[in-house]
């Protein structure tokens, strides 16, 4: 799996979350861009199944990004709902990456948050994942763009 397939299938995931409130005070959210906007974002994205090293599991707990409506309340995104085949991918891909890359899961996975924040605000600009450090491992050859 690539950097590429990864942003897109979260990317996917999480605009497909929506449109959305806030159970407190009934905010509507239309979108994933009018969340981003909206909400104030909490922390690092927590995936349970990389902070258990479990690359294949059978019933995938997930990963959680949580944010504050306006009025306070504490709101999440999950995977929840992704297949289990195209998590297992994206699971394996955060255990190969942060050995190629020589980074933290934590440091790669707030990364794929980012991009797919700056996609869904509609920047345009395709910034990417964690680089390689200098030194590093030579990168795969990347698959053209469609």
């Amino acid at each position: 799996m690539t950097d590429e397939e990864v942003v897109r299938i979260m990317h996917a995931h999480f605009e497909g979350l929506f449109p959305r409130g806030c159970p407190t005070c009934g905010r509507y959210f239309a979108n994933l861009r009018d969340y981003i906007l909206d909400t104030e974002l909490i922390g690092d994205t927590i995936s349970y199944d990389v902070e258990l090293c479990d690359w294949e599991p059978e019933e995938p707990l997930g990963a959680a990004a949580f944010a504050n409506c306006p009025c306070g309340t504490t709101m999440v995104l999950t995977t929840r709902g992704i297949p289990v085949a195209q998590l297992h991918g994206v699971l394996r891909w955060v255990r190969d990456e942060t050995g190629r890359r020589g980074v933290g899961h934590t440091e790669l996975i707030g990364a794929v948050r980012d991009e797919v924040r700056r996609r869904a605000l509609g920047s345009g600009e395709k910034l990417g994942i964690v680089p390689l450090p200098a030194g590093g491992p030579a990168p795969a050859a990347a698959a053209p763009e469609a």
